[in-house]
Protein backbone atom coordinates (compact mmCIF):
# COMPACT_ATOMS: atom_id res chain seq x y z
CA UNK A 1 0.00 0.00 0.00
CA UNK A 2 2.73 2.50 0.99
CA UNK A 3 4.69 1.70 -2.17
CA UNK A 4 1.64 2.59 -4.26
CA UNK A 5 1.16 5.90 -2.44
CA UNK A 6 4.81 6.73 -3.08
CA UNK A 7 4.30 6.03 -6.77
CA UNK A 8 1.31 8.36 -6.80
CA UNK A 9 3.36 11.15 -5.29
CA UNK A 10 6.06 10.58 -7.90
CA UNK A 11 3.45 10.64 -10.66
CA UNK A 12 2.00 13.97 -9.52
CA UNK A 13 5.46 15.51 -9.18
CA UNK A 14 6.46 14.32 -12.63
CA UNK A 15 3.45 16.10 -14.10
CA UNK A 16 5.17 19.36 -13.25
CA UNK A 17 8.44 18.53 -14.99
CA UNK A 18 9.14 20.34 -18.23
CA UNK A 19 8.40 18.14 -21.18
CA UNK A 20 6.80 18.27 -24.59
CA UNK A 21 3.97 15.74 -24.45
CA UNK A 22 1.05 15.80 -26.84
CA UNK A 23 -1.23 16.58 -23.86
CA UNK A 24 0.66 19.43 -22.08
CA UNK A 25 -0.23 19.97 -18.44
CA UNK A 26 0.16 23.80 -18.75
CA UNK A 27 -2.59 24.06 -21.38
CA UNK A 28 -4.89 21.54 -19.60
CA UNK A 29 -4.07 21.82 -15.87
CA UNK A 30 -7.45 20.64 -14.54
CA UNK A 31 -7.71 17.66 -16.86
CA UNK A 32 -4.13 16.60 -16.11
CA UNK A 33 -4.64 16.80 -12.36
CA UNK A 34 -7.92 14.88 -12.58
CA UNK A 35 -6.31 12.17 -14.70
CA UNK A 36 -3.48 11.77 -12.21
CA UNK A 37 -5.86 11.58 -9.27
CA UNK A 38 -8.02 8.94 -11.01
CA UNK A 39 -4.95 6.85 -11.76
CA UNK A 40 -3.84 7.02 -8.13
CA UNK A 41 -7.35 6.13 -6.92
CA UNK A 42 -7.42 3.05 -9.15
CA UNK A 43 -3.97 1.97 -8.02
CA UNK A 44 -4.95 2.38 -4.38
CA UNK A 45 -8.13 0.37 -4.89
CA UNK A 46 -6.21 -2.49 -6.48
CA UNK A 47 -3.65 -2.34 -3.70
CA UNK A 48 -6.40 -2.53 -1.09
CA UNK A 49 -7.91 -5.61 -2.71
CA UNK A 50 -4.54 -7.28 -3.09
CA UNK A 51 -3.80 -6.74 0.59
CA UNK A 52 -7.10 -8.47 1.41
CA UNK A 53 -6.19 -11.52 -0.70
CA UNK A 54 -4.39 -14.31 1.22
CA UNK A 55 -0.90 -15.15 0.10
CA UNK A 56 0.44 -18.69 -0.21
CA UNK A 57 2.20 -18.31 3.12
CA UNK A 58 -0.81 -17.18 5.17
CA UNK A 59 -3.78 -18.63 3.24
CA UNK A 60 -5.95 -21.24 4.97
CA UNK A 61 -5.46 -24.83 3.78
CA UNK A 62 -8.89 -24.97 2.18
CA UNK A 63 -7.93 -22.24 -0.29
CA UNK A 64 -4.86 -24.21 -1.31
CA UNK A 65 -6.92 -27.32 -2.10
CA UNK A 66 -6.56 -27.14 -5.89
CA UNK A 67 -3.30 -25.58 -7.01
CA UNK A 68 -1.35 -26.19 -10.18
CA UNK A 69 -2.67 -27.06 -13.63
CA UNK A 70 -5.86 -29.06 -14.03
CA UNK A 71 -5.16 -32.80 -14.14
CA UNK A 72 -5.74 -34.68 -17.37
CA UNK A 73 -8.04 -37.65 -16.96
CA UNK A 74 -6.61 -40.89 -18.39
CA UNK A 75 -8.52 -43.10 -20.79
CA UNK A 76 -10.44 -46.15 -19.64
CA UNK A 77 -8.55 -48.21 -22.22
CA UNK A 78 -5.05 -47.49 -20.90
CA UNK A 79 -4.54 -50.99 -19.49
CA UNK A 80 -1.46 -53.04 -18.76
CA UNK A 81 -1.14 -56.18 -20.87
CA UNK A 82 -1.38 -58.73 -18.07
CA UNK A 83 -3.59 -61.73 -17.29
CA UNK A 84 -6.65 -61.24 -15.04
CA UNK A 85 -5.22 -63.32 -12.18
CA UNK A 86 -2.09 -61.15 -12.18
CA UNK A 87 -4.22 -58.00 -12.21
CA UNK A 88 -6.15 -59.26 -9.17
CA UNK A 89 -2.91 -59.71 -7.22
CA UNK A 90 -1.41 -56.36 -8.25
CA UNK A 91 -4.63 -54.48 -7.51
CA UNK A 92 -4.79 -56.06 -4.07
CA UNK A 93 -1.23 -54.88 -3.43
CA UNK A 94 -2.23 -51.21 -3.87
CA UNK A 95 -3.27 -50.09 -0.37
CA UNK A 96 -6.51 -48.32 0.44
CA UNK A 97 -6.06 -44.84 1.85
CA UNK A 98 -6.20 -44.57 5.62
CA UNK A 99 -7.45 -40.98 5.48
CA UNK A 100 -11.12 -40.40 6.34
CA UNK A 101 -13.45 -40.31 3.35
CA UNK A 102 -15.45 -37.17 2.63
CA UNK A 103 -18.91 -37.79 1.22
CA UNK A 104 -19.87 -35.81 -1.87
CA UNK A 105 -22.42 -33.02 -1.65
CA UNK A 106 -25.93 -33.63 -2.92
CA UNK A 107 -26.20 -33.15 -6.67
CA UNK A 108 -28.69 -30.59 -7.90
CA UNK A 109 -29.90 -29.94 -11.43
CA UNK A 110 -31.14 -26.51 -10.39
CA UNK A 111 -33.60 -24.97 -12.82
CA UNK A 112 -32.85 -27.38 -15.67
CA UNK A 113 -35.77 -27.94 -18.04
CA UNK A 114 -37.72 -31.17 -18.26
CA UNK A 115 -36.05 -31.96 -21.60
CA UNK A 116 -32.60 -31.47 -20.08
CA UNK A 117 -33.47 -33.69 -17.13
CA UNK A 118 -34.70 -36.43 -19.47
CA UNK A 119 -31.42 -36.44 -21.43
CA UNK A 120 -29.36 -36.51 -18.23
CA UNK A 121 -31.42 -39.43 -16.97
CA UNK A 122 -30.94 -41.33 -20.23
CA UNK A 123 -27.17 -40.86 -20.18
CA UNK A 124 -26.76 -41.76 -16.51
CA UNK A 125 -29.01 -44.82 -16.87
CA UNK A 126 -26.93 -45.99 -19.83
CA UNK A 127 -23.71 -45.72 -17.85
CA UNK A 128 -25.14 -47.58 -14.86
CA UNK A 129 -26.67 -50.31 -17.03
CA UNK A 130 -23.65 -51.04 -19.22
CA UNK A 131 -21.00 -50.50 -16.55
CA UNK A 132 -22.71 -52.16 -13.57
CA UNK A 133 -25.89 -53.80 -14.83
CA UNK A 134 -25.23 -57.09 -13.03
CA UNK A 135 -23.95 -55.57 -9.80
CA UNK A 136 -25.67 -54.93 -6.50
CA UNK A 137 -27.64 -51.77 -5.82
CA UNK A 138 -24.63 -50.39 -3.95
CA UNK A 139 -22.41 -51.15 -6.95
CA UNK A 140 -24.73 -49.26 -9.26
CA UNK A 141 -25.00 -46.30 -6.91
CA UNK A 142 -21.21 -46.17 -6.72
CA UNK A 143 -20.88 -45.82 -10.51
CA UNK A 144 -23.55 -43.11 -10.56
CA UNK A 145 -21.71 -41.21 -7.82
CA UNK A 146 -18.45 -41.18 -9.77
CA UNK A 147 -20.19 -39.68 -12.79
CA UNK A 148 -21.84 -36.92 -10.75
CA UNK A 149 -18.56 -36.23 -8.97
CA UNK A 150 -17.00 -35.61 -12.37
CA UNK A 151 -19.78 -33.24 -13.40
CA UNK A 152 -18.80 -30.98 -10.49
CA UNK A 153 -15.05 -31.20 -11.09
CA UNK A 154 -13.40 -28.61 -13.42
CA UNK A 155 -11.33 -31.30 -15.14
CA UNK A 156 -14.50 -32.68 -16.79
CA UNK A 157 -17.53 -31.45 -18.74
CA UNK A 158 -20.23 -29.74 -16.68
CA UNK A 159 -23.05 -32.01 -17.89
CA UNK A 160 -24.00 -35.63 -17.27
CA UNK A 161 -24.01 -36.63 -20.94
CA UNK A 162 -20.76 -34.73 -21.49
CA UNK A 163 -19.07 -36.76 -18.77
CA UNK A 164 -20.49 -40.12 -19.85
CA UNK A 165 -19.65 -39.76 -23.55
CA UNK A 166 -16.38 -37.86 -23.20
CA UNK A 167 -13.87 -39.20 -25.74
CA UNK A 168 -16.40 -41.61 -27.27
CA UNK A 169 -15.96 -40.20 -30.79
CA UNK A 170 -12.18 -40.60 -30.75
CA UNK A 171 -10.44 -43.76 -31.91
CA UNK A 172 -8.86 -43.99 -28.47
CA UNK A 173 -9.52 -42.08 -25.30
CA UNK A 174 -13.06 -42.94 -24.16
CA UNK A 175 -13.64 -42.39 -20.44
CA UNK A 176 -16.14 -45.22 -19.97
CA UNK A 177 -15.50 -48.50 -21.74
CA UNK A 178 -19.10 -49.14 -22.81
CA UNK A 179 -19.00 -46.06 -25.06
CA UNK A 180 -16.22 -47.49 -27.21
CA UNK A 181 -16.46 -51.32 -27.08
CA UNK A 182 -19.72 -51.78 -28.98
CA UNK A 183 -21.84 -52.61 -25.91
CA UNK A 184 -24.48 -50.05 -26.86
CA UNK A 185 -25.26 -51.99 -30.04
CA UNK A 186 -26.97 -54.62 -27.86
CA UNK A 187 -30.60 -54.05 -26.91
CA UNK A 188 -30.91 -53.56 -23.15
CA UNK A 189 -32.95 -55.98 -21.03
CA UNK A 190 -36.05 -54.13 -19.87
CA UNK A 191 -35.93 -55.30 -16.24
CA UNK A 192 -32.23 -54.50 -15.81
CA UNK A 193 -32.65 -51.14 -17.56
CA UNK A 194 -35.52 -50.15 -15.28
CA UNK A 195 -33.45 -51.11 -12.24
CA UNK A 196 -30.54 -48.94 -13.43
CA UNK A 197 -32.96 -46.12 -14.22
CA UNK A 198 -34.28 -46.08 -10.65
CA UNK A 199 -30.73 -45.67 -9.33
CA UNK A 200 -30.17 -42.83 -11.81
CA UNK A 201 -33.40 -41.08 -10.78
CA UNK A 202 -32.38 -41.18 -7.12
CA UNK A 203 -28.84 -39.93 -7.83
CA UNK A 204 -30.03 -36.99 -9.94
CA UNK A 205 -32.52 -36.13 -7.18
CA UNK A 206 -29.67 -35.76 -4.68
CA UNK A 207 -29.08 -39.26 -3.25
CA UNK A 208 -25.41 -39.62 -2.21
CA UNK A 209 -23.47 -42.88 -2.03
CA UNK A 210 -21.15 -41.89 0.80
CA UNK A 211 -18.69 -44.85 0.68
CA UNK A 212 -17.37 -43.69 -2.71
CA UNK A 213 -16.55 -40.25 -1.33
CA UNK A 214 -15.00 -37.95 -3.95
CA UNK A 215 -13.86 -40.71 -6.29
CA UNK A 216 -13.61 -39.73 -9.95
CA UNK A 217 -12.18 -43.00 -11.30
CA UNK A 218 -12.87 -46.71 -11.08
CA UNK A 219 -11.97 -49.92 -12.90
CA UNK A 220 -12.73 -53.64 -12.72
CA UNK A 221 -10.45 -55.67 -10.49
CA UNK A 222 -9.44 -58.04 -13.30
CA UNK A 223 -7.66 -55.28 -15.24
CA UNK A 224 -4.84 -52.95 -14.19
CA UNK A 225 -4.76 -49.43 -15.69
CA UNK A 226 -1.44 -47.63 -15.98
CA UNK A 227 -2.81 -44.80 -13.83
CA UNK A 228 -3.95 -46.88 -10.83
CA UNK A 229 -0.84 -46.31 -8.71
CA UNK A 230 -0.84 -42.53 -9.34
CA UNK A 231 -4.26 -41.93 -7.75
CA UNK A 232 -5.60 -42.46 -4.24
CA UNK A 233 -7.40 -45.80 -3.81
CA UNK A 234 -10.46 -45.02 -1.71
CA UNK A 235 -13.06 -47.80 -1.91
CA UNK A 236 -13.91 -51.26 -3.26
CA UNK A 237 -17.48 -52.13 -4.23
CA UNK A 238 -18.05 -55.55 -5.79
CA UNK A 239 -15.62 -55.99 -8.72
CA UNK A 240 -14.91 -52.24 -8.98
CA UNK A 241 -12.05 -50.33 -7.36
CA UNK A 242 -12.49 -46.57 -6.83
CA UNK A 243 -9.93 -43.75 -6.81
CA UNK A 244 -9.78 -39.98 -6.33
CA UNK A 245 -7.26 -37.41 -7.50
CA UNK A 246 -4.19 -37.03 -5.29
CA UNK A 247 -3.57 -33.67 -3.60
CA UNK A 248 -5.80 -30.63 -3.80
CA UNK A 249 -7.70 -31.72 -6.91
CA UNK A 250 -9.18 -34.60 -4.93
CA UNK A 251 -10.39 -32.51 -1.99
CA UNK A 252 -13.85 -30.95 -1.48
CA UNK A 253 -12.98 -27.36 -2.58
CA UNK A 254 -12.02 -28.63 -6.04
CA UNK A 255 -15.58 -29.90 -6.68
CA UNK A 256 -17.01 -26.44 -7.28
CA UNK A 257 -17.98 -26.53 -10.95
CA UNK A 258 -21.54 -25.38 -11.58
CA UNK A 259 -23.85 -27.75 -13.47
CA UNK A 260 -24.39 -26.47 -17.02
CA UNK A 261 -28.16 -27.18 -16.99
CA UNK A 262 -27.84 -28.19 -20.65
CA UNK A 263 -27.50 -31.70 -22.06
CA UNK A 264 -26.78 -33.06 -25.52
CA UNK A 265 -29.14 -35.54 -27.15
CA UNK A 266 -28.35 -38.99 -25.71
CA UNK A 267 -29.55 -40.84 -28.81
CA UNK A 268 -27.29 -38.83 -31.11
CA UNK A 269 -24.33 -39.30 -28.79
CA UNK A 270 -24.90 -43.05 -28.83
CA UNK A 271 -25.08 -43.15 -32.62
CA UNK A 272 -21.96 -41.02 -32.95
CA UNK A 273 -20.02 -43.31 -30.61
CA UNK A 274 -21.12 -46.45 -32.46
CA UNK A 275 -20.10 -44.95 -35.81
CA UNK A 276 -16.42 -44.71 -34.79
CA UNK A 277 -14.02 -47.62 -35.14
CA UNK A 278 -12.40 -47.69 -31.71
CA UNK A 279 -9.13 -49.28 -30.68
CA UNK A 280 -9.85 -51.21 -27.48
CA UNK A 281 -7.17 -53.33 -25.76
CA UNK A 282 -7.86 -57.04 -25.62
CA UNK A 283 -8.18 -58.45 -22.13
CA UNK A 284 -6.07 -61.58 -21.82
CA UNK A 285 -7.81 -64.85 -21.00
CA UNK A 286 -7.08 -66.46 -17.61
CA UNK A 287 -4.09 -68.78 -17.54
CA UNK A 288 -6.35 -71.76 -16.76
CA UNK A 289 -8.34 -71.23 -19.97
CA UNK A 290 -5.18 -70.80 -21.99
CA UNK A 291 -3.81 -74.05 -20.56
CA UNK A 292 -7.06 -75.89 -21.38
CA UNK A 293 -6.98 -74.70 -24.98
CA UNK A 294 -3.33 -75.71 -25.32
CA UNK A 295 -4.15 -79.16 -23.93
CA UNK A 296 -6.94 -79.61 -26.47
CA UNK A 297 -4.62 -78.63 -29.27
CA UNK A 298 -2.29 -81.49 -28.37
CA UNK A 299 -4.97 -84.17 -28.79
CA UNK A 300 -4.55 -86.18 -31.95
CA UNK A 301 -7.30 -85.29 -34.39
CA UNK A 302 -8.29 -82.03 -32.69
CA UNK A 303 -7.45 -78.64 -34.18
CA UNK A 304 -7.84 -75.40 -32.21
CA UNK A 305 -8.08 -72.14 -34.15
CA UNK A 306 -8.48 -68.63 -32.77
CA UNK A 307 -11.27 -66.59 -34.34
CA UNK A 308 -11.11 -63.13 -32.79
CA UNK A 309 -12.15 -63.31 -29.14
CA UNK A 310 -13.50 -66.86 -29.64
CA UNK A 311 -11.78 -70.21 -29.99
CA UNK A 312 -12.90 -72.66 -32.67
CA UNK A 313 -12.32 -76.39 -32.06
CA UNK A 314 -12.44 -78.80 -35.01
CA UNK A 315 -12.66 -82.60 -34.78
CA UNK A 316 -11.70 -84.83 -37.74
CA UNK A 317 -12.80 -88.40 -38.40
CA UNK A 318 -9.86 -89.80 -36.50
CA UNK A 319 -10.87 -87.92 -33.39
CA UNK A 320 -14.47 -89.07 -33.80
CA UNK A 321 -13.40 -92.68 -33.95
CA UNK A 322 -11.37 -92.22 -30.79
CA UNK A 323 -14.40 -90.78 -29.01
CA UNK A 324 -16.63 -93.66 -30.10
CA UNK A 325 -14.20 -96.19 -28.61
CA UNK A 326 -14.62 -94.68 -25.15
CA UNK A 327 -16.91 -96.81 -23.01
CA UNK A 328 -19.60 -94.72 -21.40
CA UNK A 329 -21.57 -95.79 -18.34
CA UNK A 330 -25.18 -94.62 -18.57
CA UNK A 331 -26.30 -92.17 -15.92
CA UNK A 332 -28.97 -94.51 -14.53
CA UNK A 333 -26.31 -97.16 -13.96
CA UNK A 334 -23.94 -94.77 -12.24
CA UNK A 335 -26.59 -93.61 -9.78
CA UNK A 336 -28.39 -96.96 -9.40
CA UNK A 337 -31.64 -95.34 -10.44
CA UNK A 338 -34.99 -96.86 -9.55
CA UNK A 339 -37.14 -98.48 -12.24
CA UNK A 340 -39.54 -95.52 -12.29
CA UNK A 341 -36.65 -93.10 -12.87
CA UNK A 342 -35.18 -95.35 -15.56
CA UNK A 343 -38.49 -95.49 -17.40
CA UNK A 344 -38.94 -91.72 -17.09
CA UNK A 345 -35.45 -91.04 -18.43
CA UNK A 346 -35.12 -93.55 -21.25
CA UNK A 347 -38.79 -94.09 -22.19
CA UNK A 348 -38.50 -97.89 -21.94
CA UNK A 349 -42.23 -98.41 -21.63
CA UNK A 350 -44.57 -99.17 -18.74
CA UNK A 351 -43.22 -100.19 -15.42
CA UNK A 352 -43.39 -103.73 -14.15
CA UNK A 353 -46.64 -105.48 -13.23
CA UNK A 354 -46.14 -104.63 -9.59
CA UNK A 355 -45.99 -100.91 -10.30
CA UNK A 356 -49.37 -99.19 -10.20
CA UNK A 357 -50.16 -96.06 -12.21
CA UNK A 358 -50.75 -92.73 -10.48
CA UNK A 359 -54.34 -91.50 -10.08
CA UNK A 360 -57.66 -93.29 -10.49
CA UNK A 361 -58.16 -95.92 -13.25
CA UNK A 362 -59.41 -94.69 -16.59
CA UNK A 363 -62.77 -96.53 -16.32
CA UNK A 364 -63.50 -94.72 -13.04
CA UNK A 365 -63.08 -91.29 -14.56
CA UNK A 366 -66.34 -89.29 -14.71
CA UNK A 367 -68.29 -91.62 -12.35
CA UNK A 368 -69.67 -90.29 -9.04
CA UNK A 369 -67.81 -91.34 -5.94
CA UNK A 370 -69.50 -94.08 -3.82
CA UNK A 371 -69.88 -94.04 -0.10
CA UNK A 372 -67.62 -96.28 1.97
CA UNK A 373 -70.64 -97.63 3.92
Amino acid sequence: MWRVMGLCRSLLMNLALPSTPTWHWRSHPRETAMLGLLGCAAALAIAGVSDAMPTLSNAPKSSLAATGPLPSSPSATELRNIAPEDALLLNAAIPLTTLPSTAAARFSMGKASAATRAQALECLTSAIYYEAGQESDAGQRAVAQVILNRVRHPAYPASVCGVVFEGSTRTTGCQFTFTCDGSMALTPMASAWNRARKVAVDALAGAVHAPVGLATHYHANYVLPYWASSLVKTHIEGPHIFYRWAGGWGRPPAFSQRYAAREADARMLRQAALSVEHVVPKILAPASEIAAVEALDKIDGVKVAAAGPRVSIHFNLKAREAVEKIKLTPYVERVAASDNLRNALDGAGPAGAEAKPFGPPVEAMGKPATSAN
